[in-house]
């Protein structure tokens, strides 16, 4: 797999929950470390999704927000 986005995370797929139309897909990508994901349930089924198999958390984004508690 070749992508142009460099926040590639390899990881293991947790849990799916299926929903009709979106699914929510939690990748551990270190230990205690999770990344949630909602794709269509049609895409679970595309890349043929399982718990305990291998997976990649691609994030795209043109910002990232930083806040912290006073």
């Amino acid at each position: 797999m070749k992508l142009s986005a460099r926040n590639q995370l390899k990881g293991t797929v947790r849990t799916i929950t299926h929903g009709a139309i979106n699914s929510e897909v939690v990748i551990e990508v270190a230990p205690g470390v999770e990344i949630h994901a909602q794709i269509t349930t049609a895409s679970v089924h595309d890349l043929k999704l399982k718990e305990g198999g291998v997976a990649y958390a691609i994030i795209k984004t043109d910002s990232v927000m930083v806040g912290v508690e006073h």
